[in-house]
């Protein structure tokens, strides 16, 4: 269920000599607003039960109009931030007879234990700070970097991060989160698209990143196999440039290093266009033919399931990707530095949009790289031959199992 609004009443003495809601009381009340809000949720010892306390490192607030004696007032509480041993809350406070906005605050807590250093997080809070409308099942709500994400976690072990590509989201990995065995599979709705949250701004492949890394952050990975189609690919090369310590292996699927043509800038834009004409359903129109390899579209379950997944896109995060595949940068000078970083490029063998010609010369660029053909696919391997691009990431990740080093002498 949502977080629930907290409505607290102002008293007399929580007043100046001029009868205003002194600065000081605000505090009182937006630290009561917090402590019921977790008492109708995990419990105000939630912190106390994990050995935690939110110790407050930094506070911000904005008054915007004055608060008097009776007034009762509405205050809300988001999490903006949920990071390892630290979360951010907003919160803002209304009052309830007029709906007049009365102070906004944002505080960033820092949980430590009883010797004074940092500690996780309680789960419960971020289960319930997170909490939304939705689907039940494996789908987790995590608030990084400003915006609420969707995501599937599934499994143990060697961790991969699937990134979906434009226009989708996580359910192209439907097949491999459920078969592919031995590993701990993260799937998350890219911010704009699928469950996740679709500001109207923030859009760009290094913003894409930062939520990722936060995501991870989050989840308590501290490093991982990134696995990216398409526009995924250009994520995961951002990713590349600021967190490449984290990067333990790379699957590049169906992607490609070089950054939009002045052609395909204008192809963008001219898709951007369409989509604020005619809707998302006019995007799965347009790229539906470009996508899949089967040409009868009509009968084709896939093809059904891709625009549906597309249609119910929101429309808001469509247009930042658009914009942010427009204007990222060219990669091709990073394939001949990953030579450290165990490298896989698939594509499906039919691909229309990125052909297989160009997943040989961009392997070619990165050292020590090997390249899969994924016969009959055409752009979206995992949805047109789900089993054989499982098996195809199943003897990737065992390779590297293969090549790491045996442990030294008496390590534990």
């Amino acid at each position: 269920m949502p977080v629930p609004a907290i409505d607290l009443t102002v008293y007399p003495d929580e007043c100046d000599a001029f009868g205003h809601l002194n600065q000081a009381s605000f505090l009182t009340l937006f630290e009561r607003a917090r402590w019921e809000m977790l008492a109708r949720g995990p419990g105000m010892d939630v912190f106390t039960r994990a050995g935690a306390w939110p110790a407050v490192r930094k506070t911000v607030v904005d008054y915007h109009a004055a608060g008097f004696p009776g007034d009762v007032l509405r205050f809300t509480q988001t999490l903006t931030h949920h990071g390892r041993t630290s979360f951010t809350m907003r919160q803002t406070a209304r009052r309830l007879r007029d709906d007049t906005l009365i102070a906004t605050a944002e505080f960033v807590f820092v949980c430590i234990g009883r010797d004074g250093k940092p500690v996780p997080v309680p789960d419960e809070v971020g289960r319930f700070m997170n909490a939304r409308n939705g689907p039940p099942g494996d789908v987790h709500r995590l608030t990084v970097n400003g915006v609420n994400l969707a995501v599937d976690v599934r499994g143990e072990g060697r961790c991969i991060l699937f990134i979906h590509g434009y226009p989708l989201d996580r359910t192209l990995w439907q097949y491999q989160l459920s078969h592919l065995d031995g590993c701990r599979r993260i799937a998350p709705d890219l911010r704009g698209m699928g469950l996740s949250d679709a500001p109207d701004l923030g859009y760009s492949m290094t913003t894409y990143a930062q939520d990722l890394a936060a995501l991870l952050d989050a989840l308590g990975v501290d490093d991982v196999v990134l696995c990216g189609l398409s526009m995924g690919g250009y994520v995961a090369f951002e990713f590349l440039r600021r967190w490449r310590s984290r990067v333990r292996g790379l699957v590049l699927m169906d992607t490609r290093a070089e950054a939009d043509t002045a052609e395909g800038r204008r192809a963008r834009d001219a898709q951007a266009a369409q989509l604020r004409e005619r809707g998302t359903s006019a995007v799965a129109d347009a790229m539906l033919p470009q996508l899949l390899a089967d040409a009868d579209l009509s009968h084709s379950p896939v093809a059904a399931r891709v625009r549906r997944m597309i249609s119910a896109a929101p429309a808001a995060g469509l247009a930042g990707a658009l914009a942010a595949m427009r204007d990222r940068p060219d990669s091709t000078d990073l394939l001949e530095t990953l030579e450290d970083i165990p490298t896989l490029v698939a594509s499906g063998d039919r691909d229309r949009i990125i052909p297989a010609d160009r997943a040989r010369e961009m392997a070619g660029l990165i050292p020590g790289a090997r390249v899969e053909l994924i016969a009959g696919a055409g752009h979206l391997p995992p949805l047109e031959r789900p089993a054989e691009t499982t098996a195809l990431l199943s003897g990737f990740l065992a390779s590297l199992d293969a090549k790491r080093p045996p442990p030294a002498a008496g390590a534990r």
